[in-house]
């Protein structure tokens, strides 16, 4: 998505701005050549930071110490926004309990990075027709190994390939 252009100084046409001084100070409603004006005897620039408004609004600044600004605000938000992902494990039911505390360690990890974690009991051959009140203990027995603090937010449903759930991290500090 482009970046709206910022109009600075004789870009400006709208008639009448409410102009912020270089102090913060509110300078009022005042038409285009006074703020110029006043924009010159500070030796700053005359910035149109919210041309929606009305009147639009324009700050008296360094044009600059504003783009500086702006690319700041941009970096903290890059920073702070974080994609999940949904990451998934497989199990099965004869799998070993060494094999399924690792796992299980390894899904503590993703979920404290704060993805998803998927967990599929994979049913090949005989075991599609277990009990499935079995099949759901086995599934459970493996998310009870997982140490860190989790809430399911899909319960086990059975597919095509066995059964899965969905562990997001929980909303405890």
């Amino acid at each position: 998505m482009p970046t709206p252009r910022i109009l600075i100084n004789s870009q400006i046409r709208a008639p009448e701005l409410r102009v912020i001084g270089a102090q913060g100070e509110n300078l009022g409603v005042i038409s285009l050549a006074d703020a110029l004006k006043a924009a010159r005897e500070a030796g700053l620039d005359l910035i149109e930071v919210s041309p929606a408004a009305v009147p639009p609004v324009a700050k008296i600044m360094d044009y600059g110490k504003f783009q500086y600004e702006q690319q700041k605000k941009e970096r903290e938000a890059r920073a702070k926004s974080h994609s999940t992902e949904t990451k998934s494990i497989q199990v099965t039911v004869t799998e070993g309990e060494n094999d399924l505390t690792r796992k299980a360690r390894a899904a503590a990890e993703w979920l404290r990075e704060g993805h998803r974690v998927k967990v599929e009991l994979t049913l090949r051959g005989r075991y599609k027709y277990m009990d499935p009140k079995f099949l759901n203990e086995r599934l459970e027995r493996f998310v009870k190994l997982v140490p860190e603090d989790y809430k399911v937010a899909e319960a086990p449903q059975r597919g095509p390939r066995g059964i899965s759930t969905v562990l997001e991290k929980s909303g405890k500090k």
